[in-house]
């Protein structure tokens, strides 16, 4: 087992990874920036180690001085959590040649799944259902607008390399595809220095559905059921819920099959999402593959009762899975607000501040994910993401009453949040219906 884990990151995450080695008995190294001096995560670690300024490409992005860290305090693992090094190959690889035990895939599986060309082909040739799309990589507007036309459109050009909505621009008509082409791969090389680009078939109204999935280094896989992050905004989920309204027991089981058989040809190992897009029809489509730990992965936990952080650490230890796939049942319902340091009605500007004084709900099937505490003051140069509230209920229209209950009861004052534009999310008849897709939040915000 592993005995001392650096975790490279912070805010909640980091919060909730240090609570769960605590309950395994491993030690814990915090690592902060200067702006996060006084952050939660470096309370609650056995060790905390700043590792340079605010900016994140001095710190919490600087694979060298985590590194140092690591190898200072220690540590023999490092968990990444999600964003920042998560998904980074060059980083897992710079792990595996230190010999420090990388609490997530492999680099090469990391950086062939990162490729969102690459992870295509990989599907396509297992078998599973893919968006129609080019098969090799686009460059060019020519060369993009005639993939296009054998596509059909409308198209979506995407970045190759990338994620979070940037790089992405759709095309309705063949007109409109030299500025959507032009656009996206400008901002691609802003983003993530490489004009790569492809292009598929536009999947029109769409739901967002994931499959949480576990692989260890024996080839056991399974899949704990799905979780529906429809409700986004620029591609940033804001709600997600565990099961899906819009799959029945059939299509969870195909889909389901399908993720394992994504993860097996993927040749996967340790906690992983597969994203798919499911069309009202029915038929689905591989999206992408995240390689790490997701936002949302609470209602999963609350639906499976498994725990998913240390089932990733244990994996990364060496152990087997400690359960087959006929022994993950999914009880009840589960839904998942984050809650954002923003405002809404001005945009939805970042509001970042000093936490004069808050209240977060509690009681029976009510969960809070944070970092925050009244006199925290949240730095403006990171995610505005500050809380997640989760509830469980035995069935969704009470998780639905659950949550508006708990979001009722929030109190950050000090700092604009979107707690109130969520409560209304809960509380519009077609999302209470489950009649949802991903530009639910368009028509919301239209209405």
């Amino acid at each position: 087992m592993i005995k001392k884990i650096l975790i490279a990151n912070r805010g909640e995450i980091a919060v909730r990874i240090i609570r769960a080695c605590r309950e395994m008995g491993i030690e814990t190294v915090a690592v902060y920036s200067e702006a996060d001096r006084e952050a939660l995560h470096t309370k609650l670690a056995d060790e905390a180690v700043c590792i340079g300024p605010a900016p994140s490409a001095d710190s919490y992005l600087s694979m060298d001085r985590i590194i140092s860290a690591t190898i200072v305090s220690g540590a023999d693992a490092i968990h990444p959590g999600f964003g920042f090094l998560s998904e980074n190959s060059k980083f897992a690889a710079l792990c595996e040649q230190c010999s420090i035990t990388f609490i997530g895939p492999s680099s090469k599986v990391i950086e062939s799944l990162g490729n969102k060309q690459e992870a295509r082909n990989t599907m396509e040739a297992a078998g599973v259902p893919i968006i129609p799309g080019s098969r090799e990589p686009v460059y060019t507007v020519q060369d993009g607008a005639s993939a296009a036309l054998r596509i059909g459109y409308p198209v979506i050009v995407k970045a190759a390399l990338g994620g979070g909505g940037k790089g992405m621009r759709t095309a309705y008509t063949p007109e409109e595809f030299e500025a959507a082409f032009q656009t996206a791969q400008k901002e691609a090389q802003m983003a993530f220095g490489d004009h790569t680009m492809y292009i598929e078939h536009f999947v029109q109204r769409p739901r967002h559905i994931e499959f949480q999935i576990l692989a260890d280094a024996y080839g056991n896989v399974v899949h704990l059921g799905e979780r529906d992050c429809s409700i986004q905004r620029n591609h940033q989920k804001m709600i997600e819920e565990s099961p899906s309204v819009a799959l029945s027991g059939e299509l969870r089981k195909e889909m389901g099959e399908a993720a394992v058989k994504a993860a097996k040809a993927a040749h996967y190992t340790n906690a992983g999402t597969i994203e798919f897009l499911l069309e009202k029809s029915g038929r689905f489509y591989f999206m992408e593959m995240n390689t790490r730990i997701q936002v949302e992965h609470p209602v999963t936990e609350w639906v499976t009762g498994i725990d998913l952080i240390k089932a990733q650490i244990r994996i990364a230890s060496g152990e087997k899975l400690l359960f087959k796939q006929e022994d993950i049942r999914l009880s009840g319902h589960s839904i998942e607000c984050r809650i954002n340091a923003e405002n809404p009605e001005k945009g939805f500007r970042p509001s970042p501040g000093t936490v004069k004084d808050m209240h977060l709900p509690g009681g029976k099937g009510i969960r809070i994910d944070s970092a925050i505490y009244s006199g925290y003051t949240i730095p403006p140069y990171y995610d505005s993401m500050v809380a997640k509230l989760s509830v469980w209920a035995k069935n969704r229209g009470e998780a639905i009453r659950k949550m508006r209950s708990a979001l009722g009861e929030v109190i950050i004052e000090g700092i604009d949040t979107n707690v109130d534009y969520q409560y209304g999310i809960l509380n519009h008849p077609d999302y209470t219906a489950g009649n949802i897709d991903i530009e639910f939040i368009d028509r919301f915000a239209g209405a």
